[in-house]
């Protein structure tokens, strides 16, 4: 029997592999590689990415520049897309089409950003590959501070759509 979540398992084992991921960041996102942004925590459900405070991200108000939080923001969602579409027969696009940010704190030191709409990301990629309609799904990410005070909070809008199987 084969098992529906094969995809996701395998992608979160290539997550939790710190120099697997770290190459794919260099390949596919430099910015988020250069910016040092961690994936540390990936479960059905559940992303958590962090972003230090450091020399490459900072703004001239010494805190972090508020592009590399939307950088940070965003793999938390994206990262949950990526998982429920890797691998996925028929394969799966997707793509950003809005964000909505609110910045409630100056965002110093360690931040870690979370996102818990996975089981409504995965439902819409498995309604996409059901019936080939394009879909959008607003995620939203919350950033804290280490004290863990809110700093942030994004929402990301994701289309997905499966990709048709030409006929050959």
């Amino acid at each position: 029997m084969i098992n529906k979540n094969s995809g996701a398992e395998e992608f979160r084992q290539l997550v939790a592999s710190p120099a697997k991921f770290r190459l794919f960041m260099l390949a596919k996102l430099p910015m988020a590689y250069m910016a040092d942004l961690r994936v540390t925590n990936l479960t059905n459900e559940r992303a958590t990415v962090t972003i230090p405070y450091k020399y490459l991200n900072k703004n001239p108000f010494n805190s972090i520049y508020f592009a590399c939080l939307s950088m940070a923001a965003e793999l938390s969602t994206g990262v949950l897309c990526m998982m429920h579409t890797y691998k996925a027969d028929p394969a799966v696009s997707m793509l950003v089409v809005h964000m909505d940010a609110d910045f409630t704190k100056k965002a110093t030191g360690k931040i870690t950003f979370m996102c818990e709409d996975g089981r409504r990301i995965l439902e819409a990629a498995e309604h996409t590959k059901l019936t080939g309609e394009g879909v959008t799904i607003t995620a939203t990410s919350i950033g804290l501070d280490e004290s863990g005070a809110q700093v942030a909070e994004f929402r990301f809008t994701w289309s997905l759509k499966a990709k048709s199987k030409l006929l050959s």
